[in-house]
């Protein structure tokens, strides 16, 4: 097993497990995690399904509570300080739920003052989409007719609206064209050089290497292994997962 890397020294984690553990029943999801992301570091989770990704970021979200250990969001405990967490937290998952028949605008303009920050005004809400990499032409069309890269912008303009200290996606690529895929990825490097922390569960061994700062393996609930994406190449990433995985057939 590869040695576990430490997360940048000095930095306070914005987002950090300790011990935390999951159980449904008889069945271990989660296993004992410990894990700290420091102001603007993208940690990408890989792993096949049941891996525990899903979970981890669940945990994060407070949808579901600890059998064991503590999720911390920028040194609060989620289960003790959920609300508070929560402002602190942006969620993008794989299928972003917007109102349909609301515009790219009224959708931000709403969830923004769910976020505590008021009214922004219509001309704030479109600088914020196109800064998020939406066209301004469609910040007033309804989010039906959005295509998934569109509706994962609004997501996006979302966190920067609400001044998210991190950002939780997962699978946030999963059914984007390479040139969606690449631009969600400019989106997520533009917030982590703000500083924001990204935790990312993905399939995506090439989008983990290209995006990501630290990538961690995952099988059987437990973090398995941890690499530095500066200190490994594409084949390498492949290779050190597939070694991890082997043993149940998975494959990325």
């Amino acid at each position: 097993m590869t040695e576990l890397q430490e997360p940048n020294s000095g930095a306070t984690p914005l987002l950090e497990a300790r011990g935390l553990s999951k159980d449904y029943g008889d069945t271990r999801a989660l296993d004992s995690l410990d894990l700290a992301i420091a102001p603007g570091e993208v940690y990408c989770l890989l792993g096949p399904n049941g891996a525990g990704k899903t979970t981890t970021i669940n945990l994060f979200l407070g949808f579901v509570a600890p059998s064991a250990g503590q999720a911390l969001v920028s040194g609060l405990n989620v289960s003790t300080h959920d609300r508070e967490s929560k402002r602190r937290l942006a969620y993008i998952p794989e299928q972003v739920m917007l109102y349909r028949n609301l515009s790219g605008i009224e959708n931000l303009e709403y969830f923004a003052a769910l976020g505590g920050q008021g009214s922004l005004g219509r001309e704030r809400l479109v600088e914020i989409l196109v800064e998020a990499g939406l066209d301004g032409k469609a910040a007033g069309r309804r989010v039906s007719t959005y295509s998934k890269g569109m509706r994962q912008k609004v997501g996006i303009a979302i966190a920067i609206a609400k001044k998210a200290d991190a950002l939780l996606l997962d699978e946030p690529t999963s059914g984007l064209d390479p040139t969606a895929s690449n631009e969600f990825s400019a989106l997520v490097e533009r917030l982590r050089n703000r500083g924001v922390g990204v935790l990312m569960a993905t399939h995506d061994l090439f989008r983990a290497k290209d995006t990501g700062t630290r990538v961690g393996i995952m099988h059987y609930g437990r973090l398995v292994t941890e690499l530095s994406t500066a200190e490994i190449g594409h084949a390498d990433l492949e290779r050190i997962y597939l070694e991890h995985v082997r043993d149940n057939g998975a494959s990325p």
